[in-house]
C-alpha cells in the first residue's frame, strides 16, 4: 500500500484542478491549528495548553487515520489519502522551478521562486546562495515531507500518518521561538523533533547508499550537528558531499545576516542551476531507493 501510494504521488503530483475546487488535507489541518492558536493561545499556561494542543491533532490525525482505514474498500482510500499526504513530485517541481528561473529570467526571478520554499530573507541572494537555498530546501523537505510520512505510514498505516502530518502542520506554524508562540508551541515542536528523529537519519542513509557515497558517512554526523534543527542537518549533510558543494553558511532572517557554519565546507561555494537539477535527480534516485525498501518491506 505504500509503495503504490508513494508511486501514485510520483505519477500526479498535486493535481491543481483538484485542489482549486476543494481544500487540501494539509489546509484543513492547518485551519485546525489556526483555531487552536486563536483559542488556547492566551492568558496563563500557554506551555500546558500548547501540550493539549499537540495532544489534540494527535488524536485527531489518528481518529481521521482510522476511519479511513476500517472502511471496506481494499485499501483504496488509504492509498489515495497516503499519497495526497506525501509530496516527492511537488517538491521536485518547486526545487526545479528556482534553477529554471535562474536560467530564462536572471537573479531577480531565482529570488522569487526561492522564496516560495525558504524562509530566510531572499532580496539580496546571489546566484550561488540562491542555489544553495534551493539545494537544502530540497534535502530538508524530503525527509520531512516524503521519508517521514512514509515511515510512519510503515509503522502505523495512514493512522501513523495523518497524526504525524498534524504535528509537522503544527510545527511549521506555531513551532517558532517568538514571543507568541515560545511556551504554546514548544510540545508541537518537540513532538515534531521527536517524530522526526529516525526519519532524518534514515534520509540521509538513503541518500548515501544510493549514489555510493560510503566514505561520507563518517563526516556526516559532525555536520549535521553544525544544523540548528536535530533532524534537519542530516539530509543536508548527507547530500553536500554527493553533489561536493557546501552549503549552509551566512544567512539572513528577519534583516539580519547569521554566520551559521558550513556543511561539507571543503565543497564548492558557487553552486548554480546545474547543481539544482543534479540535486533534483539525488531526490528521485533516494526516493527510488525509499520506494524499493517498502516493496522489500512489504514482502515481509
Amino acid at each position: 500500500m505504500l509503495a503504490a501510494a508513494m508511486i501514485l504521488d510520483a505519477l500526479l503530483g498535486e493535481p491543481q484542478a483538484l485542489w482549486s475546487r476543494v481544500p487540501h488535507p494539509a489546509v484543513l489541518l492547518g485551519r485546525v491549528v489556526g483555531w487552536l492558536d486563536r483559542t488556547l493561545n492566551r492568558g496563563s499556561a500557554k506551555r500546558a495548553k500548547g501540550v493539549v494542543a499537540a495532544l489534540v491533532l494527535l488524536v485527531l490525525g489518528w481518529g481521521i487515520g482510522g476511519l479511513i482505514a476500517v472502511i471496506p474498500d481494499f485499501g483504496v482510500l488509504e492509498v489515495v489519502a497516503a499519497a495526497i499526504l506525501l509530496a516527492q513530485r511537488s517538491l521536485i517541481e518547486h526545487v526545479r522551478a528556482v534553477a529554471t528561473a535562474l536560467r530564462a529570467d536572471g537573479v531577480a526571478a531565482g529570488r522569487r521562486a526561492v522564496a516560495m520554499i525558504v524562509g530566510r530573507d531572499t532580496a539580496r541572494m546571489n546566484p550561488s546562495q540562491i542555489s544553495r537555498a534551493a539545494i537544502e530546501s530540497g534535502a530538508e523537505n524530503l525527509s520531512d515531507g516524503i521519508i517521514a510520512p512514509a515511515f510512519w505510514f510503515a509503522i502505523g498505516g495512514l493512522p501513523a500518518m495523518l497524526a504525524y502530518k498534524a504535528i509537522s502542520t503544527a510545527d511549521s506554524m506555531i513551532g517558532y521561538r517568538t514571543d507568541r508562540y515560545e511556551e504554546f508551541g514548544w510540545a508541537s515542536a518537540r513532538l515534531d523533533d521527536l517524530l522526526n528523529w529516525v526519519p532524518a537519519r534514515l534520509t540521509a542513509i538513503l541518500i548515501l547508499v544510493t549514489h555510493g557515497a560510503f566514505a561520507a558517512w563518517a563526516r556526516v554526523p559532525n555536520d549535521a550537528a553544525l544544523h540548528r534543527s536535530p533532524n534537519a542537518g542530516w539530509p543536508e549533510a548527507a547530500i553536500a558531499p554527493v553533489l561536493d558543494v557546501a552549503l549552509s553558511g551566512p544567512r539572513s532572517y528577519d534583516g539580519e545576516m547569521q554566520e551559521f557554519p558550513w556543511v561539507n565546507p571543503n565543497g564548492r561555494r558557487d553552486a548554480g542551476p546545474d547543481d539544482i537539477d543534479r540535486a533534483c535527480k539525488v531526490l528521485w534516485r533516494t526516493w527510488a531507493g525509499a520506494l524499493a525498501l517498502a516493496l522489500l518491506i512489504g514482502l515481509f
